[in-house]
């Protein structure tokens, strides 16, 4: 497979973390199987194959922007296709599009059909190169900024970045304190913006920091990963990681290849 990682242009920098395509020239007969992440982010994939990709029993739009994930989901795709994606930052959903992020949480849409016939996919199809591709998106995106762009209230903005910069090992209670708000208000604001509630973010935050760790090596045994993320003991981490990955982790280590970051190929060996 080959992977080519693209950055947004600078105006859409607080809203895009980057686009990525991924292109397989595998047998039309073939099949990849595909593992999403929990990884806090909603996204854009628009996938061109000689036929379809089911999500589950799910068949998924040719171009469709997904909101998070609270738990892993197995993706079934044709060997041979051309994907772009656009991977957000955790509050695009509000502040690109003006949607509540809840409405989206483990689910997705026809982003054409979305858009209300702006034909996004049929210019994709005729675009000759990714890079192309992620210049019509970024215009259709800005468009949608526009338009729209709920920016995030003071108090929801603040929440994200202290749980983002603790790697999820903020205090709750700490948190509604620094923003003198009720648990209520917080996890309400908390929902509609981001599209969970910050004590899940938080959990996603804290194995996402695991997954990396784990993907760098940088330990002796899994229960130094434990111990250094602040989980209860070994045992918690293998259950989270699995809750969000479907794998234990020396099953994604032996099982996946991750060519696109938290959107790894199962192999069996």
């Amino acid at each position: 497979m080959k992977y080519h990682q693209i950055l947004p242009p600078p105006h859409l920098r607080d809203y895009v973390r980057y686009y990525w395509a991924l292109e397989s020239t595998g047998q039309p007969d073939e099949q990849v199987h595909f593992v999403t992440i929990a990884d806090g982010s909603p996204g854009i994939i628009f996938q061109q194959s000689v036929s379809t990709s089911f999500q589950e029993d799910k068949e998924l739009a040719p171009i469709f922007l997904y909101g998070q994930a609270t738990a892993h989901t197995r993706i079934i795709s044709p060997a041979r296709f051309s994907t772009i994606g656009a991977y957000f930052y955790p509050h695009a959903l509000k502040s690109i599009f003006g949607m509540d992020a809840n409405e989206l949480t483990n689910d997705c849409l026809d982003l054409d059909l979305f858009l209300n016939g702006k034909r996004l996919m049929e210019r994709l199809e005729n675009a000759v190169d990714v890079e192309t591709k992620a210049e019509i998106i970024s215009d259709c995106l800005w468009e949608q900024i526009s338009r729209n762009d709920h920016r995030l209230q003071a108090a929801t903005r603040y929440a994200l970045q202290r749980i983002i910069q603790s790697q999820g090992g903020v205090s709750m209670k700490d948190l509604r304190q620094e923003l003198q708000v009720s648990e209520r208000t917080l996890e309400r604001r908390f929902q509609e913006g981001i599209g969970l509630s910050p004590m899940l973010f938080a959990r996603i935050c804290r194995f996402q920091a695991s997954l990396n760790q784990l993907r760098s090596q940088s330990y002796d045994k899994l229960s130094d990963i434990a111990f250094e993320q602040e989980y209860a003991d070994q045992s918690h981490f293998i259950r989270n990681f699995k809750e969000f990955t479907g794998l234990t982790p020396f099953q994604f280590r032996k099982s996946t290849r991750e060519t696109v970051e938290n959107f790894p190929v199962l192999v069996y060996s």
